[in-house]
């Protein structure tokens, strides 16, 4: 477990930007890595945080979870990014500061941000609840214009601070560990929405394609959730952690003879593989009215799907993308009466370098953490 904190003050430095620019307004500076191109690497960095309004709330950040897509974007692997960008979706730490209107929060509370800091709330995804799937797009944690402050761009959680508003923040429950807790912010809701959209429950079967820093999470959500587990794996080398993280089978997918045992076993797939591969082996697998959600997202064309596979089993296949607020602290309080959280290796701010090379060899067991103690004293002016 992580040993508690005392609850911090604030760690930004109240100023006033210079009148040469059109913001003139008091902000705070915060410490911070990320990119200046994509092929700067991680560098120390300054961004100025907004002062909370009567909505918002400050967090001092303990602790920022590492996602791969943090490694795309930063390096612009997707598009060109608005540099410089501070990145990280993860974050976990403790409230300083609370705007006047905020009621349900309070400083020294242990709090979460995910995926996304704000969305449209008018259109009919965001009023059920589904902010992520918002019809205008929602505002990424980094790297989005946001159109409420002044199209200016969010920072992410590699930083010392962060002001988000309330109806994006999560209470993190007591009992989970606060840096293992910071990957359930994109991992653990990412596997968890789609086995609650499928209703899994005592005695289903469940699929894990891939066994990284998804697919871990998707065999431990699963397995909380009652679920008979099946990881499927190219490699042999998997099978001994594929067992210790609950799964009660595993299975060698480029073994024809494997896969065809395993034929009309499993109810649902989640698979989490980032790279092209052939998904009509997984199908063949599923029972009738079998479900296959696609939650990697390969920069390649995959290979074609047979319709048949679907037909003859009324099979579906599907995707699907984090979950909305409501739902990702739906999973936290499960995490915390299951005690499911990531297996992390924490990191200092002078190995993020060095972990993102790791996570792109898959050389992670199974998520980086970054330790935000580690980041230095903000500069005087902001670099972003």
């Amino acid at each position: 477990m992580t040993p508690g904190r005392p609850v911090p003050p604030p760690l930004a430095k109240p100023i006033t930007l210079d009148a040469d620019g059109s913001d003139a307004e008091t902000r705070t500076l915060a410490a911070a890595y990320g990119a200046t191109s994509p092929d700067s690497g991680l560098v120390p960095l300054t961004v100025a945080r907004r002062v909370p309004t009567a909505d918002d709330i400050e967090i001092a950040i303990e602790f920022c979870g590492l996602c791969h897509s943090d490694v795309h974007a930063t390096r612009g692997e997707w598009r060109v990014p608005p540099y410089p960008l501070v990145p990280g979706h993860e974050i976990v730490g403790k409230v300083t500061r609370v705007g006047s209107a905020v009621q349900d929060f309070a400083p020294g509370d242990r709090v979460g941000v995910g995926c996304m800091v704000d969305s449209c709330r008018e259109c009919e995804s965001c009023l059920d609840g589904l902010e992520q799937y918002c019809e205008r797009g929602n505002i990424g944690t980094y790297g989005a214009a946001d159109p409420r402050h002044g199209d200016e761009i969010t920072q992410g959680g590699y930083s010392t601070s962060v002001v988000v508003d309330k109806r994006f923040v999560l209470r993190v429950p007591e009992a989970l560990d606060a840096a293992a807790a910071a990957p359930l912010l994109c991992a653990g809701i990412t596997t968890y929405s789609p086995l609650r959209y499928f209703d899994v429950e005592e005695g289903d079967s469940v699929g894990v394609v891939g066994l990284g820093g998804l697919g871990h999470m998707a065999v431990k959500i699963a397995k909380a959730m009652g679920a008979e587990v099946t990881v499927f794996t190219t490699s042999e080398s998997k099978f001994e952690a594929a067992r210790e993280l609950g799964a009660d089978h595993v299975v060698l997918s480029k073994d024809a003879d494997a896969m065809d045992a395993a034929n009309r076993s499993i109810d649902v797939i989640i698979d989490t593989v980032a790279a092209p591969h052939d998904l009509n082996p997984y199908f063949r697998t599923l029972r009738l009215d079998g479900a296959l959600f696609q939650l990697g997202l390969p920069a390649d064309d995959m290979p074609p799907v047979s319709p048949g596979l679907l037909i003859r089993r009324r099979l579906a296949y599907a995707g699907s993308l984090i979950g909305g607020i409501e739902e990702t602290q739906e999973m936290l309080d499960f995490c915390a009466e299951h005690g499911v959280v990531s297996d992390i290796e924490m990191v200092t701010a002078g190995q993020l370098n060095e972990a993102y090379d790791r996570m792109v060899a898959g050389d992670v067991k199974y998520r980086f953490v970054l330790d935000t103690s580690t980041l230095q004293e903000p500069s005087e002016r902001a670099d972003a």
